[in-house]
């Protein structure tokens, strides 16, 4: 039986590390791409790199972006005083699609989860809260999954917030249990903003 070559081996190696991407899939889309017109592989090479070097995340809100600060954090006519919070820079590009949100963002790069040693120390809380008082925030919405780890995040900071006389709301529970923002339709997010209640 022949084997693959080995820099196949290695190519559906590295295609398996990506989200989503299965061993079987890996493997077609490796035998693929050496099979493909050189330009194909050329192109997809270039534009890896150039994504790379190009997009970061937002010193402000933590979204990706190509300038800094970004454009919604740098747009005049966002509304300074509500700013709504979510796990990760996806999850700003989901609500973004609902055009719902004409706030601002703030991405935390995670959620609280004890069991994966994940503290509040390791998000971009501090971050948060030094922007409450400059940005003249009225409303901070928490648009985290409605898992464990998102609840007990959601709770942590609406209990960290509540001193500082901030409004701290949760998006409504339209989003399926245990999922996460990126999997919800654009209906599903316009809902789930509009219905979002006191915590």
């Amino acid at each position: 039986m022949a084997s693959l070559p080995e820099p196949v081996v290695a190519l559906s190696a590295a295609l398996g590390r990506l989200p989503g991407i299965g061993p079987r899939s890996a493997e077609r889309l490796a035998l693929h791409l050496v099979q493909a017109d050189p330009s194909l592989t050329r192109t997809l090479a270039d534009a890896l790199l150039l994504a790379r070097d190009r997009v970061g995340t937002c010193h402000a809100c933590g979204a990706l972006t190509e300038s800094q600060p970004c454009p919604t954090c740098s747009a005049p006519d966002r509304a300074t005083g509500i700013l709504c919070v979510v796990e990760r820079a996806l999850d700003v590009i989901s609500l973004e699609k609902s055009h719902t949100h004409r706030g601002r963002y703030h991405v935390l790069g995670g959620r609280i989860s004890p069991i994966n040693g994940i503290g509040p120390e390791d998000l971009r809380i501090a971050g948060l809260e030094s922007r409450l008082e400059p940005e003249g925030v009225r409303e901070v919405i928490l648009a985290l999954g409605s898992d464990v780890e998102g609840e007990a995040t959601c709770v942590y900071l609406a209990r960290r917030l509540a001193p500082r006389g901030i409004r701290v709301t949760r998006i409504a529970q339209g989003l399926p249990a245990g999922s996460g923002l990126e999997f919800a339709d654009d209906l599903t997010l316009a809902r789930a903003l509009e219905g979002r209640r006191e915590i």
